[in-house]
């Protein structure tokens, strides 16, 4: 792959959209991970006004102190480059407090709920100032394995790096000089009281999905070790299981007869 030209393309990218949609910029979520890193990085790099939002809930100290060091650095670097801390752990508090047991109880449920909540604040300051929600989403997340939040971090205006592997974002993500803190931790989504990391949850690494996501994808099929085996069994549950966030929603189509037309 060719990082500097595919930076620069996607740079492009997001500047002509932003000035074809009429609005100032984007806004960002930034995690302290490389997705968030590299996608605010691409847009800073259009000139146009980057808020980049650090949105704690109950956040590990070392994802926090990634998500400054990072926005410190955009900061340094970029001129057009905005921030501001939003903590939200009292307002995930305040829903705890309000769902019932049943719910507030449901580990993944309140999960999921963390990152709606953010996903909520960025709409409510990109209606505000202008600007176009960026999304932080790369390939095998998006359309492989479907590692997102429904309505969450999956609810976004434009996604830029979307048709990216995530070792393809580490790439860009060294060519744009991305700091070496987050170049070097584990990916998580920091969503998990636990500390678990992506490859905890999913069972599998990112380069492991991407290769059985062109296995699946490709005409030619080789004999597979029973690793092998075993990441696509993973890849394909995965898959399966999170297609209902990776097509459109389901339209019930009424029979013309029906209608009173």
């Amino acid at each position: 792959m060719q990082g500097k030209k595919v930076a620069e393309y996607i740079t492009q990218w997001l500047k002509n959209y932003a000035v074809n949609s009429n609005v100032k910029g984007f806004i960002i979520g930034i995690s302290g991970g490389i997705d968030s890193a590299v996608t605010s990085t691409l847009c800073a790099k259009t000139g146009l006004t980057t808020f980049v939002l650090n949105m704690p809930i109950r956040q590990f100290s070392n994802e926090f102190n990634r998500s400054v060091e990072h926005i410190n650095w955009l900061k340094t670097n970029f001129t057009n480059v905005c921030a501001e801390t939003i903590e939200l752990t009292p307002a995930f508090e305040v829903l705890e407090k309000t769902f019932n047991s049943q719910t507030s109880a449901h580990f993944l449920s309140m999960a999921n709920t963390r990152a709606r909540l953010r996903m909520l604040t960025l709409y409510a300051y990109a209606g505000a100032n202008n600007l176009l929600v960026a999304g932080t989403g790369n390939k095998v997340e998006d359309f492989g394995v479907g590692f997102f939040t429904k309505y969450g971090d999956g609810g976004v205006d434009i996604s830029p790096i979307a048709d990216l592997y995530k070792t393809q974002v580490y790439e860009i993500g060294k060519q744009l000089g991305i700091i070496e803190n987050i170049l070097s931790a584990k990916p998580t989504d920091g969503l998990f009281a636990d500390g678990r990391t992506d490859e905890d949850q999913i069972g599998a690494s990112y380069p492991e999905l991407e290769w059985a996501m062109e296995y699946v994808l490709s005409d030619k099929k080789t004999e597979l070790t029973l690793r092998q085996k075993a990441v696509l069994e993973i890849y394909l549950q995965r898959h399966n299981a999170n297609r209902h966030k990776m097509e459109a929603i389901p339209v019930c189509k009424i029979p013309k007869e029906l209608m009173n037309f």
